[in-house]
């Protein structure tokens, strides 16, 4: 079989990629294997002398890079040079605090010398999505190779192309053979390898329902995952906000790649006594946002493909058949590729896609609140738990809501969610599990050994 990678602003296909053989894939699980071996016992020292370097590939190719996302799966040239800085300030990041996360910890006891540490676990599947080619893989793989275990990606069908740059960018860093490989597989072909004695841990980052697949196989051998999934961001505006403020941050948190993020904007919530103020500043904000070939210099590229266009502009239509307003956009543009208009509901309420469901593409959603305390409990009425956001001009109310009230991984406040190297990332409740980057990211797939002498 092969993977077909299709350009979504025109439809056309780009190229073909044919999928690793049964045969090809033991190779490469048993190098995998052999490599982490070696690995695992070369000094700290030595395994972050490679990252230098890798960054230093990717502000090298950074035009290179955006190039082919935006071709693949439609991100605006400029979003996707902003994913690979991202990439490689990351690589800087863990090359500057790699050695203090991972040295032993020392606790006083009864016993002469106590302590745990840091051992690897082996070859760690990555299962990695589309929306976010680069970050999505350097997010997980840096800190879990630098950990001593090696890496296998099994990236999505349709960034078959990313997925080639990203395995030559770690061997032109001069990692060793092995180390980090690229498995060419259709999803439906990935049980086996999941399970597979070789593979010690699964990191997912995709659907919730997908999710739950992955975790059901990865739990019949007891592997550990770290799992980021589906969100339904609530984005709380209190009737203090900064109103402009508000509104430019729900419309950067939400159109960014499109919609088509775990942790956009997704429901903003506001005040009935501030939100025919807010509705009349984000319509002429919108106005100002250029949809168009992710080449040019816009604001909204094509979504990823007409299947998922097709399934956000039937909860679109399904939310105003339920009463919702449609407000601005909604509507299939008389033109080739997966181009869908920045879109604004309004008078949204639970029992309608727009409140229930995760929207991915740029819908955004706005949900009245009697007051302060409605507004909190509507934010909290999701299965997810990924990210949300308080305005208000009360910082330290802000603190309390974001602290202690809001039922997520991450809560900002004055701002829209975004990931963070030095920052724990993920969710809970159907959100996902585990946490990525930052020293916790570090040590998920690691077995954390304890020593006692006595």
């Amino acid at each position: 079989m092969k993977l077909i990678s299709i350009n979504p602003s025109t439809g056309e296909e780009i190229s073909l990629y044919k999928e690793h053989s049964s045969r090809e894939v033991m190779e490469m699980l048993d190098l995998a294997s052999r490599s982490q071996q070696d690995w695992k016992n070369n000094r700290l020292s030595l395994k972050i002398e490679y990252l230098p370097t890798l960054s230093s590939l990717l502000k090298d190719r950074t035009k290179e890079l955006a190039i082919c996302m935006a071709e693949e799966m439609g991100k605006p040239i400029s979003q996707g040079i902003s994913e690979i800085t991202k990439c490689a300030s990351l690589c800087d990041y863990y090359y500057s605090n790699s050695v203090e996360f991972l040295k032993p910890q020392y606790i006083d006891t009864e016993a002469t010398e106590s302590y745990f540490l840091y051992e690897p676990l082996g070859v760690i599947l990555g299962i990695m999505p589309w929306n976010f080619p680069f970050w999505q893989v350097f997010r997980f793989a840096i800190p879990t190779l630098i950990a001593g275990n090696s890496i296998i990606i099994k990236h999505a069908s349709n960034v078959q192309g990313c997925a080639n740059q990203l395995e030559k960018l770690f061997k032109d860093a001069g990692f060793q053979k092995g180390l980090f490989q690229n498995l060419s597989l259709s999803s439906i072909n990935m049980k086996d390898i999941i399970e597979h004695s070789t593979i010690q841990g699964v990191s997912f980052t995709g659907s919730t329902l997908a999710g739950k697949a992955v975790g059901e196989l990865a739990g019949r051998t007891l592997k550990k995952v770290v799992m980021e999934l589906g969100g339904n961001d609530p984005y709380v505006i209190l009737k203090d906000a900064d109103l402009d403020l508000a509104v430019d941050s729900c419309i950067d948190g939400r159109i960014l790649n499109a919609g088509q993020s775990c942790i956009a904007a997704k429901r903003i919530i506001v005040d009935k006594e501030i939100v025919s103020s807010f509705i009349k500043k984000m319509v002429l904000k919108i106005n100002t946002k250029i949809m168009g070939d992710p080449m040019d210099d816009v604001d909204l590229g094509p979504m990823v493909n007409i299947y998922a266009r097709t399934v956000l502009h039937q909860q679109v239509i399904e939310s105003v058949n339920k009463g919702a307003r449609l407000i601005d956009g909604g509507y299939i543009p008389d033109s080739e590729g997966a181009f869908y208009p920045l879109t604004l509901l309004t008078d949204i309420k639970p029992g309608m896609p727009a409140f229930d469901e995760e929207l991915f593409g740029p819908v955004i959603s706005i949900v009245e609140a009697n007051d302060e305390s409605h507004a909190i409990e509507l934010a909290n009425q999701t299965s997810f738990g990924l990210g949300g956001a308080v305005f208000t001009q009360n910082i330290k109310r802000g603190k309390e809501i974001a602290e202690k009230e809001i039922q997520t991984g991450a809560c900002f406040v004055n701002d829209f969610v975004k990931s963070d190297p030095r920052l724990p990332f993920g969710g809970i409740k159907e959100s996902g599990v585990g946490r990525e980057m930052a020293q916790i990211g570090m040590t998920e797939f690691v077995n954390i050994k304890t020593v006692v002498i006595k």
